[in-house]
């Protein structure tokens, strides 16, 4: 578990200050070196950071919110809750590739959540048994593959990807769309607990508390999207949470592979719409996702080498001036590249996200 400690009470703080969020958040760390220190920067400067306004640089400044805080590492100690910090190892490095990934992810359960393959499963909440069957089936395939399978913990098609990965011994990942002490939908809580003494995890970038919301099911949408090397849609309608997901996994260049069903079953317009428009690929089995994966030829790449063909002309010549010079500091990164400080920070946490850097005391920067 990430050690709970100044710095990721900062952390989680300021992801919680009105106007900031996760990815501003993370800008913020990047530039002023760590959570700590943009709490402790005067205002003065805070506004003089890129993107960084008066009204963003007051509300730092104003948060009192602390108490919240230290009730939620309170529970934290008391129920062994995972903390994933996003500069931690251990914390997903695939969703790190994504634009906006949660600043600080809590879970149950000790999943190693980096494995060599790892699929997301989605699909309607109004399964039909043709669905369900299917599903099961296509996990019990990939029962010697190893992989990790991910899913929102919902009703229909979620539910029966867990209770297929479980039944095929194959661990299990639920994200929730809620705190941990509020599993949702309610009947799940059961498999909730199964998933976690089988080896699985059931994570949330939300705290304890939080209950249920609609707008947090397209966030959690974003985590079960960027999880994953790819993402198999099985029955939904033309628009529905699942399509969200599918969408997200595309944007982030995520392999998509979509069900079809009967023409007139209105559970198969979805899968059909993503196969229509190029966005997915059909299946029928798991062999047609082993095959597209390269999975039946070799174990796939590591997933750091498959960061460096994603890495903008910008980031290439960072990466090659650390690679030559080793730990450089910023200062002298923006005097060789002749780039603004803004730009820099920029690149280099976008590169930090793709675990290709790592950021050293000081604002010194280096090869992982």
């Amino acid at each position: 578990m990430g050690k709970i400690n100044d710095e990721l009470t900062n952390s989680v703080a300021l992801t919680r200050v009105p106007m900031v969020g996760n990815t501003l958040a993370k800008y913020l760390i990047n530039f002023c070196g760590s959570a700590t220190e943009v709490f402790k920067t005067p205002k003065s400067k805070l506004i003089k950071i890129p993107e960084i306004g008066e009204k963003i640089a007051d509300n730092i400044k104003s948060f009192k919110e602390y108490k919240s805080l230290e009730h939620e590492f309170s529970y934290i100690e008391k129920n062994n809750v995972q903390v994933y910090f996003y500069t931690d190892a251990h914390y997903p490095i695939r969703l790190k590739q994504i634009p906006d990934p949660p600043i600080v992810l809590f879970g149950m359960g000790t999943t190693n959540l980096n494995v060599p393959k790892v699929i997301s499963v989605v699909g309607t909440r109004n399964a039909t048994v043709y669905g369900k069957e299917w599903t099961e089936k296509f996990i019990h395939e990939l029962s010697n593959t190893g992989c990790l399978v991910v899913s929102g913990l919902a009703s229909g098609i979620d539910t029966f990807a867990h209770r297929s990965s479980l039944k095929a011994n194959l661990k299990t990942v639920g994200v929730l769309g809620s705190g941990l002490k509020n599993i949702y939908p309610a009947q799940n809580k059961v498999l909730a607990k199964q998933i976690i003494e089988e080896g699985g995890s059931i994570l949330t970038e939300y705290l304890s508390d939080i209950i249920p919301d609609k707008t947090h099911f397209p966030e959690r949408n974003r985590i079960v999207a960027g999880m994953c090397d790819a993402i198999v849609v099985v029955e939904t309608k033309k628009k529905g949470g699942s399509m969200i997901t599918a969408g997200l996994a595309f944007q982030y260049d995520r392999d998509v592979f979509a069900l079809p069903g009967k023409i007139t079953d209105e559970n198969a317009e979805g899968c059909h719409y993503l196969i229509k428009t190029n966005k997915a690929a059909l299946i029928e089995n798991a062999s047609d996702l082993q095959y597209q994966m390269r999975w039946d030829i070799q174990t796939q790449k590591p997933v750091q080498q498959q960061l460096f063909v994603a890495l903008t002309p910008d980031e290439r010549r960072i990466f090659d001036l650390l690679k030559t010079k080793g730990k450089t500091g910023i200062d002298d990164i923006c005097f060789e590249l002749n780039l603004a400080q803004h730009q820099a920070s920029m690149n280099l946490l976008e590169m930090e996200m793709k675990d290709v850097i790592r950021s050293l005391p000081g604002k010194y920067f280096e090869i992982k």
